[in-house]
Parts: structure tokens; sequence; C-alpha cells
């Protein structure tokens, strides 16, 4: 076998490994909505545990993304990327055997703690393995494996939940993690970021502002936004955050270098990608509601009408690396970006107590098409903004970032539902969702504008990974 063909052929390996890998982390971010009431039946407990069922994953998940990634590039990305694999794989299998409600939220909080040592891991490993002129067509394919495990997780849980039972949301993990650790033992090439020293300040100014904040987001539509909880969440881990930045730009290595975000590369990705990430999670927690709540259909047939959304990354996704390849990121992402918001102002404009499916066709596939040319240029776009040893902690913050989003999303829309409308009857249902899309639709046209501040690309990809030792700020010359 010739030295090409095995180079090509670990990178093929590289993609499988981290796409399965990344599908099941993103997945379970919303694969429990759909099974809450049956779990409810089996378990008990009031509708706030049930909520912290979803939230315990995304708090530990958001929470500790970033330490995960310093880990990796500290002590070998294949070495924690493995642990993680291993913690995430039990968790769930004690997940699917929880006898209560109480176990079952401790369960998910350990699979949020794997997921964040893993999921960063998997994009830094994906960029090793794979030559700088092919990352635009891997990083599709990586982009709408994710893309597709978070939209489709409604669809997922609910027809495990309608046809098998709701443990089954947690066993399908079991099986991949089984097959997935000696693979990625055997067919990963381990590597190590800067070899400094871990940031134990830095990593628990982070860990604990991110805390605060996810958790004031999370527990402030079930709270209410002025309850002393809620406020003193936001409130410290704003000022967590605060201290963070400002201790980050004297440290001698800190966990996220400050200067990164001079690069506007580096800046604007990150930016529209939390926005992003806040009106498509919301639009999804939302009317997945609404077609099963209003229109009538049950879970796998909501899940299945939302196909053209949430099954179009499968198709377009790789169609945009291609294409950013070669005309850069910065226009596939922002034109992604727009068509997204463009889909979700005619949902928003369409729905009613009675519209029919055949009229919300045109929204879901743009929406769709949007959310595709959105993922693939985008792991390129915070991957080529960073110098190669600082490509583990770059990934680690702009996948916090988007968890921080996805959360953000689900609890803002949630409370200008709530506030406009509720779930009293199919007509309030509309009342509530209307200026809640509205507002996804405007947020992701926002991430559209940030996506317009990445610089325009200059050089080739080629010349990018011939450079790829350039400080952030010469890469953010070609990583538009």
């Amino acid at each position: 076998m010739s030295q090409h063909t095995a180079h090509r052929g670990g990178a093929v390996w590289a993609l499988v490994i981290t796409s399965v890998a990344g599908f099941m982390a993103a997945l379970d971010n919303l694969v429990v909505t759909t099974a809450l009431p049956s779990i409810r039946e089996d378990l008990g407990g009031a509708l706030d545990d049930l909520e912290w069922t979803v939230s315990a994953y995304t708090l530990t998940f958001a929470v500790l993304l970033m330490f995960g990634a310093a880990l990796g590039d500290r002590f070998g990305r294949r070495r924690l990327f493995l642990a993680g694999l291993a913690v995430f794989t039990g968790a769930s299998a004690a997940a699917a055997m929880a006898p209560g409600i109480d176990s079952l939220i401790a369960a998910r909080a350990v699979q949020g703690v794997g997921a964040a040592v893993m999921m960063p891991l998997t994009l830094t490993l994906l960029t090793a393995a794979v030559p700088a002129e092919r990352r635009g067509m891997a990083y599709g394919i990586w982009g709408a494996v994710n893309g597709l495990a978070v939209a489709s997780g409604p669809l997922i849980g609910g027809s495990l939940t309608e046809h098998i039972s709701w443990q089954w949301i947690f066993w399908i993990n079991v099986p991949l993690g089984v097959a997935l650790l000696p693979l990625a033992r055997l067919r990963l090439a381990e590597s190590r970021g800067t070899g400094a020293p871990l940031d134990l300040p830095g990593t628990l100014l982070a860990s604990g502002g991110l805390f605060g904040i996810v958790y004031g987001l999370v527990r402030g539509p079930v709270d209410g936004w002025t309850g002393p909880l809620v406020l003193t969440g936001l409130f410290a881990g704003a000022a967590l955050l605060a201290g963070f930045i400002l201790y980050s730009v004297r440290a001698k290595n800190p966990m996220l270098p400050m200067r990164l975000f001079r690069s506007r590369a580096f800046s604007g990705i990150n930016t529209a990608s939390l926005l992003m990430f806040l009106g498509m999670f919301g639009s999804i927690f939302l009317l997945s509601q609404y077609l099963q709540g209003v229109l009538g259909y049950s879970p796998t047939e909501a899940g299945l009408r939302m196909l053209p959304w949430t099954g179009m990354p499968m198709l377009v996704a790789p169609i945009a690396g291609i294409l950013s390849d070669r005309v850069g990121g910065r226009p596939v992402v922002a034109v992604g970006l727009f068509l997204q918001a463009a889909g979700l102002g005619y949902l928003a404009r369409l729905v009613a107590a009675d519209t029919s499916y055949a009229a919300q066709l045109p929204g879901l596939i743009i929406s769709g098409i949007g959310m595709a040319l959105y993922f693939a240029p985008a792991a390129n776009l915070v991957m080529s903004s960073v110098r190669p040893q600082e490509q583990g902690i770059a990934s680690g913050a702009n996948n916090a970032l988007r968890e921080v989003g996805g959360a953000l999303g689900i609890a803002v829309m949630s409370s200008i539902f709530s506030a406009q409308g509720g779930y009293q009857s199919a007509q309030a249902f509309v009342d509530g969702l209307r200026p809640a899309l509205v507002t996804g639709a405007g947020v992701v046209a926002l991430a559209g504008a940030a996506a317009l501040l990445i610089p325009a690309r200059r050089r080739s990809t080629a010349v990018a990974g011939r450079n790829a030792a350039a400080a952030p700020e010469e890469a953010e010359t070609v990583a538009g």
C-alpha cells in the first residue's frame, strides 16, 4: 500500500469516527424533548424535574467544553477523546437503566461531561488527519452529520419512544460507543497542543461563569426571570466571565488567548455561530411542538415532516464544503444564514391553527438549505483562523458558544412564546409561536451580518495549508 493511499485511508477513518462521535453528542441535546411525557409516566416527577433531564446535559456540556479541549491539548487529544467517549457511553447506559428521575438527571449530567471532552476534539483530530486542500469536503460531511443530529433529535427521540420505549433514546448510544472505542484507538493519530500547563484559574472562572449564565437561561422560563436563583446565576456568571476575560488578557498561558479575537475571522464566525444556534434551536424546539400539539401529528409524523429542513444538511453540506474550498467560506456562510432567516420569516408569516403542510414546505426547504450552507464552511473558518496548535481550544470555544446560543435560544423564544400565547388552545399556541419565529428570523439575519464582517479570502486554501503556522492576524486573510 502506498503512503498516499494509507494517508487517505487514515483521513476516511478519522472522518467516520469523528462524525459518528459528534452525531452522538449533538443528538443528545434535543433527543429527550419528545420523550418527556413517557418518562414522566414511568418515573414520575414534576415538570421542573423533567426539564432538568434536558438541562442537566446542556449545562455540563456547555460549561466544560473549553476545559475538555484544554485537557486534550495538554495530555493528548486521542487519549482524552477516548476517555470522553467512554464516559459518554457509560452514562448513556446508566440513563437507560435509571430507576428514578433523580438518577436519570445525574446520568444526563455525566453524559454532558463526556460529550464536553469528546466533542471539541472531534474537529481537531479530523483537521490533523485530512490534508489542507481536502478539509472543506471533510468539514462539509462532519457539519452535515452534526447538523442532522441536532435537528433530528426530536424525530429520533419521538420515534424510539413511540415504537419501542424511551430508554432506547439512550441505549442507541451504547453499541455506537463500544464500536468506536477500538476504532479510535487504532485509527486515530495522537496529537497535542502547545504543551503549556493547564490554566486552572482561567478554567475555574470560565466554567463558573458559563455555569451561572446557562443555569440562569435554563431556569428563567420556569422560575421567572426575576427569581433570586435565576438573577444570581446570570449576574454572578456575567461577573465571572468578565473576570475570565480580564485574567486571560494578562495571563502567560491562558486557556483561551484573548488575542485570538483580534482576528476578524475568529470573532466573526464565533458571533455568527452563537446567533445562528440561538435562532435555530429555539425555532426547532417550538416548531416540533406546533406540528404535534396544533396540527395533530404523532412524534414520528412530525419528525418526518421536518425532514425537508433537518435532512437537508446531508444533501447540501458536502457541496457547501467544496464551494467554500473554491470561493471562500464567508460568502457561503452568509448566504446560508440569510436563507435560513428568510425561511423562518416565511414560516412566521404563514403559521396558523389550520396551515397545510404543503404551504409550510417552501419555508422548511429554504431553512434547510440555509442551515446546510452554514455548517461546513463555519467549521473551516474556525479552524483556519488560528494556529494549528491552538485549533483544539478554538474548536472548544466555538462549540461552547454554540451550546450557550442553543440554551439561550430555547430560553428566549420560550419566554416570548409564553408572554404572547401558550398551550391553552391551538390559537393561543400560534399567537405565541409567530413572534418567537420572527425573533428567530431576526437573530439568524444578524448572524448573517456578523458573517459578512469576516475578511474575504485573498489566497488559496492550499497556500493557507502551507502557511498553517501563520499568526491569527495573518491567518484571517486566508480564512474567508
